[in-house]
């Protein structure tokens, strides 16, 4: 009886230990493709964010992303004042560096975040069919957040999605399972069932892009 319940023990170890070892191959992946990607878009987007939502044209340069914003609000935002917005930006070297400034942060915040998959969930695989392969992560209770962010991040219950061939990550969603407090409430706080699906395509040959978000927050 011993020796059977090793032997299950063992065969959990080890396929949890598979499955954290192809998160990992998963994220060292997303982590090269991001740093040879030198590829620019023209996009449309909307962006909806507490007191201010905008569909919007995005053209990537080198300087920063250009928008040109038709609907802010639920407002038709007239052509004139599009090509201001536009015109302004082009020629403020200030507003492109700031934008610049915000975009490495958020990259470098992004990679942060999948250097964490790994190392913040207990993985287990669900199923491998039609050239993709389903994970459930939850929290592992070992794993101590270093900052705010990944204490939100690492209180995260879910699924990823991993395509075979390439292995890249074509879809991301999780529940936050339990309230998250910032100084025991004083800089604030997350309620539990708050929701995040993130889905990513490839776009070009090689190049995966987020194609849609949705983020849900619980008051």
């Amino acid at each position: 009886m011993a020796a059977a319940l090793t032997s299950i023990t063992a065969a959990t170890t080890a396929k949890a230990q598979d499955a954290q070892q192809f998160v990992a191959e998963a994220v060292k992946s997303e982590l090269a493709a991001d740093a040879n990607d030198h590829s620019r878009w023209i996009y449309y987007e909307t962006d909806s964010q507490p007191g201010n939502s905008v569909k919007q044209w995005v053209a990537e340069t080198a300087a920063g992303n250009l928008k040109r914003v038709l609907v802010q609000n639920g407002q038709s935002v007239p052509e004139g004042e599009q090509r201001s917005r536009m015109s302004s930006f082009v020629t403020s070297s200030s507003d492109q560096a700031k934008q610049r400034k915000n975009g490495q942060h958020d990259d470098a915040q992004a990679a942060e975040m999948l250097k964490t998959l790994p190392r913040a969930f207990l993985w287990t695989k669900v199923s491998d069919e039609n050239g993709e392969t389903t994970l459930h992560f939850k929290p592992d209770p070992a794993f101590h957040a270093p900052n705010y962010e990944e204490r939100v991040f690492a209180a995260m219950e879910g699924e990823m999605i991993v395509t075979d061939e390439q292995h890249r990550i074509a879809r991301l969603k999780g529940t936050l399972i339990h309230d998250v407090k910032f100084l025991g409430g004083l800089l604030g706080y997350l309620n539990a069932g708050g929701t995040f699906d993130v889905k990513r395509s490839e776009t070009g040959k090689g190049l995966w892009q987020i194609t849609d978000t949705h983020i849900q927050a619980i008051a």
